[in-house]
């Protein structure tokens, strides 16, 4: 699916596209997982699987400090531990799991209100 610009800030990293197994990210085409703010985008997160995610993992998008962590994971919704969650939660930290379709969706609208988000995408 194609998403429109007209409302996100012009210079920021937005998502353009979205089909299983790719993400446009402005003119970067990823196949690979990701992390993503409106001003960063780090390739080749480690994960591949939503069991994969740990704390551990997602330390790269916790050091961010981000008001909102969305957490995409990939063609179906699959929350992580409990524990996991009840830790991001504790550092203050909004947290959102969506299948990854939906985090694209939801990431770019966060985006287009200045909010201070990132995400934390599964390409599966």
């Amino acid at each position: 699916m194609k998403f429109t610009k007209e409302l996100l800030p012009g210079n920021a990293k937005i998502i353009c596209a979205y089909a299983p197994g790719r993400i446009n990210v402005n003119d970067t085409l990823l196949s690979r997982s990701f992390i993503l703010t409106p001003t960063l985008l780090l390739e080749d997160w480690p994960p591949q699987r939503p069991e994969d995610i740990t704390l551990e993992t997602l330390q790269a998008a916790l050091a961010l400090e981000p008001e909102i962590l969305l957490i995409g994971t990939g063609p179906t919704l699959r929350f992580p531990e409990a524990r996991l969650m009840a830790e991001i939660q504790r550092r203050g930290i909004g947290l959102e799991v969506l299948d990854t379709a939906a985090a694209c969706r939801t990431y770019n609208v966060l985006v287009s209100e200045n909010r201070n988000v990132a995400a934390a995408l599964l390409m599966i």
